[in-house]
Parts: C-alpha cells; structure tokens; sequence
C-alpha cells in the first residue's frame, strides 16, 4: 500500500518516536511504500538543523518523493473551498498533503489526524 508521511510523521521518526520508528519499519516489512512531498520535505527542512545531517538525509533516501501535478491541487484547493463555506480552515499544507495521498489511492499516516478532518481520505495514526 502506498502512504503519504505527514510532516509531524517525520518529525516524530527523527526524534525517535518509538512508535513512530516502529510503524515506519513496519511499512519496509509489509512491503508498503512511503511518500513525501514538497510539502512535507521543506516544513521538515525548517525544523532540521541541518539539510546535511545524516539521519535527515536517511529518511530522505528511504521515503520516494512525489510531486502530484495539477489536478492534485485543484482537489486540495476545493477541499479548502468547501470547508471555507463552512466557517472551518484546512490548511494549505494538510489540503495539499491530503490530496496527495488521495492521488497516491493511500492515506496520510500521522500523529495528528484531527489535522485532515476536512478532507475526504483516509487517515492512520501511530
């Protein structure tokens, strides 16, 4: 199956998670695939300390990248739409990731899933 890494998923794995560092060698044993995108790769950027650094840079490598084209932001940019005629916000950055995964046909796995209410996938937690 294919997932689609949330930002605090990530952030989690290079802090050492324990259940984060465990649900992300699962994917490896099942045979799943793990995807990033721009998204999650520059807000993982801003909180690293360096781009260099060697578990960063690990992560990098085992994950594949996917830069969804634009049919994937028009479906975040309607989610957005649609939970904006609502009175509620979904963010830029959880629309986009979300749209992703729903591109990928996987869903997001993360801490935080209260952040993709809004959008229609599906969404794992650790």
């Amino acid at each position: 199956m294919r997932y689609m890494l949330d930002t605090t998923f990530a952030v989690d794995y290079l802090r050492d998670d324990p259940d984060c560092v465990a649900r992300f060698a699962r994917l490896f044993e099942d045979g799943d695939e793990p995807y990033v995108n721009e998204v999650v790769l520059c807000e993982l950027a801003v909180g690293v300390r360096a781009t260099d650094d060697p578990r960063f840079l690990a992560f990098v490598r085992a994950v594949s990248f996917v830069q969804p084209g634009p049919e994937v932001a028009l479906q975040a940019g309607i989610w957005r739409r649609e939970a904006r005629r609502t009175g509620r916000t979904l963010s830029l950055s959880d629309s986009l990731i979300a749209a992703a995964a729903n591109g990928l046909g996987g869903p997001v796995l993360t801490r935080n899933g209260g952040d993709f209410l809004l959008a229609p996938i599906r969404v794992e937690t650790y």
